[in-house]
């Protein structure tokens, strides 16, 4: 297995630079893996596949607005990216220029709706540690407010502006901790979650606060030399019950995302019996073709960048020979890519 085998070309004109209105209007590709078929649709026809019974696996982590304007001392400009909430006030990052900032580095943020005429005290962070990469451990002084400077952490991709932050939220986000979104959800409307409970379909939800990696590419040659960063988890009793039930009865769970399929299999890769258990700490699953999945029977999820670690899950789920297929059509009949782009539902 190499990185390579996980490449394709794609025309930058299908990466698609704004969401899509209504959400669930986007195109929705089926592969059926079974079969070996690939049809096309529109999101709001998931509901004629799925069925009374069926457990639907949704991350609500919300988006923290991490992208961050400061400025040093002596005046130059600094960028800052929030990863990770470590303990009140303390945060990972990401730094640019990192090499600017060393411990005990004081910048000032600035930016957002912030108003330094309003008389109140200016926000600083402090570098209290580094690491590699351009991460940086700081410290902040008023955590609350921080949240009125930040920007929405849009992907490098993205180069038009978000006229609405909640754009970038899944409907039923609502866990803070997330430096991206959890893409699949974007396509959902409260309509149309309610259509679907409607048909008997149970909805759980799970956290999984997506962060570094998204960002960052495979560039080992070998993918199973790849180290995949860490990111917080939680999967509650009730949800591991209800799991647990689906499975024991034949019923199937479908998961809304990667990250979905990622803490499900952790936690029953984590579990000491046959049955789910709560879980609530660090996932670092990585997914490569081979694994056996032990949780998802059905997956819902966009199309993804190049040699990544998520384009290396879907792969495993649905046969690389078939994501090859579904990507090439895909290109073929100029589908919307990446984050704001279309969905796939993989049966």
């Amino acid at each position: 297995m190499k990185t390579s085998d996980f490449d394709y070309l794609l025309p930058p004109g299908l990466i698609a630079q704004t969401p899509i209105e209504p959400r669930d209007s986007s195109r929705l590709m089926v592969l059926d893996r079974e079969a070996k078929s690939v049809d096309h649709r529109r999101f709001t026809d998931i509901c004629g596949y799925l069925r009374p019974g069926d457990v639907m696996v949704f991350n609500d982590s919300r988006v923290i607005p991490a992208r961050l304007k400061a400025k040093r001392t002596s005046g130059g400009k600094v960028e800052i990216l929030l990863l990770r909430r470590k303990e009140a006030g303390i945060w990972e990052a990401l730094t640019k220029p990192a090499r600017k900032l060393q411990p005990g580095a004081v910048v000032e943020i600035i930016g957002g709706s912030l108003s330094p005429a309003g008389g109140e005290k200016v926000i600083t962070a402090e570098v209290i540690g580094t690491g590699e990469n351009g991460l940086r451990t700081i410290r902040v002084s008023d955590e609350t407010r921080l949240m009125a400077a930040g920007e929405m952490p849009l992907p490098p991709y993205i180069h038009a502006p978000l006229a609405d932050r909640e754009r970038y939220q899944t409907v039923y986000a609502r866990d803070m901790g997330s430096a991206a979104a959890p893409t699949a959800g974007l396509h959902f409307t409260p309509e149309l979650l309610k259509r679907i409970e409607g048909m008997g379909v149970r909805f759980l939800f799970t956290t999984l606060h997506i962060g570094l990696d998204t960002f960052r590419p495979v560039t080992e040659g070998d993918p199973r030399e790849h180290v995949i960063h860490r990111e917080y988890g939680i999967l509650d009793s009730e949800t591991a019950k209800e799991i647990t039930l689906a499975k024991r009865e034949g019923r199937r769970v479908i998961c809304t995302g990667t990250t979905s399929a990622r803490i499900v299999e952790h936690a029953a890769g984590a579990s000491k019996t046959q049955e789910i258990e709560p879980f609530r700490g660090w996932v670092d699953l990585f997914i490569l073709p081979g694994y056996r999945f032990r949780v998802v029977d059905t997956l819902i999820t966009n199309f993804h960048l190049p040699e990544s670690t998520l384009l290396m899950l879907v792969s495993a789920f649905a046969g690389k020979e078939l994501i090859d297929k579904a990507y090439r059509e895909a290109i073929e009949q100029r589908y919307r890519f990446y984050s704001f782009g279309d969905a796939m539902l993989i049966l």
